[in-house]
Order: structure tokens, then sequence, then C-alpha cells
């Protein structure tokens, strides 16, 4: 069971298999794995036992950063994911604690959760992948509905007051074109974040 792997020069923790989304264009859709990584598909989720054995495997002297972001939404187990990230930061303060999410941890806690990542967690990339609501429900396919996407930039322009750096991710061409990208771009800068393109990973 792959727990945690590495990606360049960062450690990724995949605590999931579960989420919200079946978005269209999700790498879970070419394959087992990515970037030569073992098989992401959990047959059990690990216990945060299990998440701190494996986060402790790594010479964190030799990496970047530490990434949540396996084959699932990270905050679907949010307890755990507070508690490994807590873990990582009592080992070494100075160590960096991304989580790559779809932005949607209220609707799947049931509460405000923003906060929480405080004093935690260094930076929240959350996948926007659009500027349109319509289109983001048509491309994500979010269990939510049309809940889904105002709660996305609520919990972005929350998250902004909580964390050091929020940034906001789209898929580049031919996902999404230049004109769509500064325009969100604007919106992401308008909620308090940045925003970053990230590269469209063919089959």
């Amino acid at each position: 069971m792959t727990i945690t792997y590495q990606v360049k020069q960062s450690v990724y923790v995949n605590l999931t298999n579960r989420c919200p989304c079946a978005c269209r264009f999700c790498l879970r859709n070419n394959g087992a794995s990515v970037f030569g990584s073992d098989p992401l598909w959990l047959e059990r989720e690990p216990t945060l036992e299990e998440v701190e054995a494996s986060l402790d495997k790594w010479d964190y002297n030799r990496y970047r950063e530490v990434v949540f972001c396996g084959y699932g939404e990270p905050t679907e187990r949010l307890d755990v994911l507070l508690s490994a990230a807590e873990y990582l930061k009592r080992r070494d303060p100075t160590l960096r604690v991304r989580v790559n999410t779809n932005g949607l941890s209220d609707l799947v806690n049931g509460k405000p959760t923003a906060q929480l990542f405080t004093g935690k967690v260094d930076c929240l990339s959350i996948s926007l992948n659009t500027d349109d609501a319509a289109e983001y429900l048509d491309m994500c396919r979010p269990k939510f509905g049309e809940a889904a996407y105002p709660a996305l930039l609520a919990f972005t322009k929350e998250a902004a007051t909580a964390v050091p750096e929020v940034v906001m991710t789209v898929v580049g061409e031919p996902v999404t074109s230049l004109e769509k990208q500064a325009r969100c771009r604007a919106l992401a800068e308008s909620l308090g974040a940045h925003l970053r393109v990230r590269p469209y990973e063919a089959k």
C-alpha cells in the first residue's frame, strides 16, 4: 500500500481514494500511478499511525516539502490530515507542508474548516479549474451540485486569512484557454490567492 511517495523534490502523502468530484481531466482516469510511483489505489485507508510511520522513512534534509495529495481528496480525512501535518511540524517546524485540495472541505466535513489549517500547513493549493460556475459543474461533476463552486470560492477566501500561502490552479491548454486563464487569475487574486497553471497530463 503506497502511503507516501516521491515526486521530484517533494514527499507526497496518499491518505484516501475518496473524492467528491469526478473531474473529466483527472489523472486517476489515466492509470494507477503518477510520475513512476507505485500504484496509488488503496486497498484500505491507512491509520494515522501508519501515516506517521511512513512519513518517518524519509530524510527531510533531502526534500523541499511534504504534500498531502494522492489519489483522492485529502480533506475527506481531515482529522488524519491535520494530525499528520501537526506531527511533521513537531518534528521540524521549518519543514514546508502543502495540501492539494479541491476546496470543498467545508461541504465534505459539514463545517467551516479553513482556520483549522493554521499553524499546521504552509500552503493550500486549491483546484479552481474555471471562472464559470456552470462550466465547473460540467467539468468537475461534484456530488454537491450547484453548492460546490460558491463553497470553493468561500473556502479560498477564508483560507487566505488562515495560512501563509494560498494558490488556485487551472489546467493549461488545451483544457483552459489563455483568455480564461487570465480571468481565473483575476478571480484568484480577488480572493487573496494567486494562480498557477498546471500542465495538462495526456494519456
